[in-house]
């Protein structure tokens, strides 16, 4: 039995990167960045006004009621390109260039304006170089401004669009097959009949996956049957870079994940893990090069071993330079209990107290089949192995879903 960080650390060796592909900006959105991104101009490109006001000279208005001459209009998209003098004043608009020879922008609300627009009285003096935002202060051309294995999000889009990338390099999504196996499954649209319960695994490994990137396909639910099993995973193996199954994976003798995996000649890297819960869970490679991740049938474990092991994978796969959950410390809610041979990865909702501490509440939880409680879990507490209880108001370590 390995640790969760031994199991982590061969997931990420296992798993190979795929190559990049080129998409349109607008097909971007949630990939996985594989070029750098460098900026082709100043940002911004040229000194604008913060907001609507006017462009003056700080030493015209050194006092107030200082009166000037407005002699043009400085628009976003429509600047005033002339020499701006003193004793003068452009009217200026939230994020239009600076006229040359103007070093200032007063906001209107410090302003008056007098004969039918002829003028403006300055109401307050000015400091040097208030309201202006100067070429290049957030970025110079030739900068990187994003660099591989990030993924896009919404506020990148802008980046992206801002210097030109109308297509950019980005990880192939990989393709994965998501297979649930038991004999007591049946689908959702059915009512189960006596011992059987409906299948749930493939929703939430689905969903999960789609989350990190990949293209899903769900396949059939199978029963307790080796050769129907082997079937399923070879096919699958053939159009999908990773395989994962549900169920079948502990010791018992319905459990058939395994040996059918032997018999299709599969490497297996881990079966064991020492975690609470999710302990038998399985990654190994077919010979044609598929990965396969055989996760526990309980809808909790299938949760907690996805986020920590197969999403690691499908991230890594694409590029990604941060694949693990993100960990962090928050204070403990509740207090809460661990195990003495597994380290354990608890469902937690977090929330915020008075002080703005950033607490963790751990949720009541009957177990690794209690995915009632665990639809409301946004982050697992990390309990060492060995540690019987945490008390309440200690720091503890997270991961965020």
């Amino acid at each position: 039995m390995i640790s969760v960080a031994e199991a982590i650390k061969i997931v990420r060796e296992r798993t190979p990167t795929l190559p990049a592909e080129r998409v349109t900006l607008p097909d971007a959105l949630g990939r996985m960045l594989a070029q750098e991104i460098i900026a082709d101009t100043d940002l911004p490109p040229f000194d604008r006004s913060q907001m609507d006001g006017y462009a003056i000279r700080a030493d015209d208005v050194k006092t107030a009621r200082a009166r000037l001459r407005i002699v043009g209009e400085s628009a976003a998209g429509k600047g005033w390109h002339q020499e701006m003098r003193s004793g003068q004043a452009v009217r200026i608009m939230t994020g239009a260039p600076i006229p040359s020879g103007a070093d200032s922008v007063q906001q209107v609300e410090l302003t008056r304006e007098l004969d039918n627009g002829g003028a403006v009285e300055i109401l307050e003096r000015v400091e040097f170089g208030k309201s202006i935002v100067k070429q290049g202060s957030e970025i110079k051309a030739g900068e990187i401004v994003l660099r591989p294995g990030v993924m896009i999000n919404p506020a990148m889009m802008a980046v992206l669009a801002s210097f030109g990338y109308a297509e950019v390099a980005v990880g192939r999504r990989p393709r994965i097959a998501v297979l649930a196996t038991g004999s007591e499954l049946v689908a959702v649209n059915q009512k189960p009949a006596r011992d059987q319960i409906r299948d749930s695994n493939n929703y939430s490994i689905a969903a999960y996956a789609q989350l990190a990137g990949a293209a899903v396909e769900r396949l059939p639910l199978t029963g307790d049957e080796t050769p129907v099993l082997k079937r399923l995973i070879a096919e699958a193996a053939e159009r999908s870079d990773l395989v994962v199954t549900s169920g079948g994976v502990s010791m018992g003798v319905y459990d058939f994940t395994k040996t059918a995996l032997k018999e299709l000649g599969a490497e297996t890297f881990f079966e064991r893990v020492a975690l609470r819960p999710g302990k038998p869970t399985v990654f190994a490679q077919l010979p044609q090069g598929t990965l396969v991740f055989g996760l526990p049938g309980n809808p909790v474990s299938v949760s907690v071993t996805f986020n920590l092991f197969t999403r690691t994978s499908l991230l890594t796969v694409q590029g990604s330079n941060e694949p693990t959950l993100k960990e962090q410390w928050a204070l403990l809610a509740r207090s809460t209990k661990g195990s003495p041979d597994r380290e354990s990865y608890l469902p937690a909702r977090l929330n915020g107290d008075e002080r703005g501490y950033l607490l963790a509440e751990p949720l009541k939880w009957g177990g690794s089949s209690d995915l009632v409680a665990f639809a409301l879990t946004t982050a697992l507490i990390i309990v060492p192995p060995g540690v019987k209880t945490l008390e309440a108001g200690r720091q503890v370590k997270i991961a965020i879903l």
